[in-house]
């Protein structure tokens, strides 16, 4: 692929195990560090247990649906081009758009949390400072080169899988006795009431949480554009995290439910935290402040290159000002790195001034995009396999197949609709509503069909026949070779 000023390519520099950390590391997050011990205190073991298994399976069919169309078409932006490809322009421009902003008020907000965390150690030290020097620390990664950005999340989502695999053996040896005093054993699953506590509405409280822990897998179809041998190492990345996913996340509920009763766990401070100290390791607060602002560094510095390259493939397709669509000689797009992190750095100072309003709204519809870019997802993929049939094409020629099909893309769609109608469930009690807090959760809702429905009404888009879906411009050369020996 040319990867100079004009041609306006990116370059393949993302291996195989780039790819692997990058789909690890989206996964494994604050949402494992600071909030299982809260989801634990909420719902009990066993239903944090049944909440994250449901959504570990949604997100599997929504990784296995991404992983056909990126290994059959690896192109940056991913699912935003598949929208504009296999569904509708419209869909496409505002799932593109809706993305490029979910992921840029994303670094903002973990700026905020970065500065924060170091507080722990420089309580004296303005926030803002360390904010800043964080920012400068993400958008130099990327501005070296996609390889950077790869090789730098391979390190931290490394760090990240390091502490979840520690905590996991320190827990299992402190149930058993063999660390922390005499063996625990499974009595706090049954204390207090048993695994469930505050029945179904606290596990579909759960639910959502589970649903913004597992946000950031689908990074993996977007580095798809910038991968080397993305017809083997896609699959690869995608056939492991379902797995991995499930053992870490599930395992921690296990662990965090056995060695601390539900009652405790996760009200003062980490529950990772708490079992570590519990075992007797002293300096257990300072090195999981470590791995979360490890954690911080990793959101931050995917979300800068996810915005990026969602802003230059939208510039490609006609749909941002051809400015963005430019790279330098080493195929980063600088101008949609640019921008990018000013509207982010405008999004922290909301943080700062606006903290209890406007930045609350802004976290809120981010989270909210996040399901609106799974619903893509999974529309996109039934639509490909559709039009890859009704075209003529034989599926034992895709290189890679989604499991399932069709019933797979649709339980995700189903559950991503549940999860994102169930924002405001939190806010209506005995009749009693919170307003504001309704306002909050569905703010994402209209930001994301004000541009859909303007676009469509501008251009006059509809719905691409499916003998009319492009399914040739961007196709990987493995698939084509075998398609036509179909």
């Amino acid at each position: 692929m040319s990867t100079n000023e004009n041609s306006g390519e990116l370059k393949r520099g993302l291996k195989a195990r780039h790819l692997n950390m990058i789909a690890m590391g989206g996964a494994i997050g604050t949402g494992i560090f600071l909030a299982m011990g809260d989801t634990i205190h909420q719902a009990g073991p066993g239903g944090a247990m049944v909440a994250y298994a449901v959504i570990g399976v949604m997100v599997y069919f929504l990784m296995t649906s991404l992983g056909e169309m990126a290994t059959y078409m690896p192109i940056s932006g991913s699912f935003g081009a598949y929208a504009t490809k296999f569904v509708d322009p419209a869909l496409g421009f505002a799932l593109g758009w809706n993305y490029w902003y979910n992921w840029a008020i994303t670094i903002a907000a973990e700026m905020v949390a970065g500065s924060i965390i170091m507080g722990h150690w420089f309580p004296n030290v303005k926030p803002v400072y360390f904010s800043i020097l964080f920012l400068v620390i993400i958008v130099g990664l990327n501005l070296l080169s996609a390889k950077a950005y790869g090789e730098s999340e391979y390190w931290f989502a490394g760090i990240k899988i390091f502490t979840v695999i520690v905590f996991l053996v320190i827990g299992v040896a402190t149930i058993l006795g063999i660390m922390g005093g005499e063996a625990i054993g499974l009595k706090n699953f049954t204390s207090n009431g048993g695994p469930f506590i505050g029945g179904f509405k606290s596990i579909f409280a759960i639910f959502l949480i589970a649903g913004f822990s597992f946000q950031g897998t689908e990074l993996v179809g977007i580095a798809a554009g910038e991968s080397e041998n993305p017809e083997k190492n896609i699959p690869k990345a995608i056939n492991t995290i379902f797995w991995r996913i499930i053992i870490f996340y599930l395992g921690t509920i296990f662990v965090i439910g056995a060695v601390l009763p539900f009652s405790e766990a996760g009200v003062s401070q980490s529950a990772f935290t708490m079992i570590f100290e519990k075992a007797g390791i002293a300096t257990a607060a300072s090195i999981m402040n470590g791995v979360i602002l490890t954690s911080v560094l990793s959101a931050g510095n995917s979300g800068m290159y996810a915005s990026s390259r969602m802003l230059y493939a939208m510039a490609k397709d006609g749909m941002a000002p051809k400015i963005f669509a430019k790279v330098n000689k080493k195929g980063v797009p600088v101008n949609s790195l640019i921008l990018t992190t000013i509207v982010a750095s405008a999004c922290f100072l909301t943080g700062i001034f606006a903290q209890d309003t406007v930045y609350v709204w802004l976290v809120a519809a981010s989270g909210l995009a996040g399901f609106i870019a799974w619903v893509g997802i999974a529309i996109c993929h039934y639509r490909f396999r559709r039009a890859y049939k009704a075209q003529g094409h034989h599926l034992n020629n895709l290189v890679y197949k989604a499991r399932l099909f069709p019933i797979g893309p649709i339980i995700a769609l189903l559950l991503c609709i549940v999860v994102i109608l169930g924002q405001g469930f939190a806010y209506i009690n005995n009749g009693q509503v919170d307003w504001n807090g309704l306002t909050a959760a569905y703010i994402g809702l209209p930001i994301f069909f004000i541009p859909w429905v303007s676009y469509k009404v501008r251009h006059k888009t509809k719905l691409i026949p499916l003998m009319e879906v492009d399914l040739t411009t961007g196709q990987s050369a493995l698939n084509n070779k075998e398609d036509k020996v179909g």
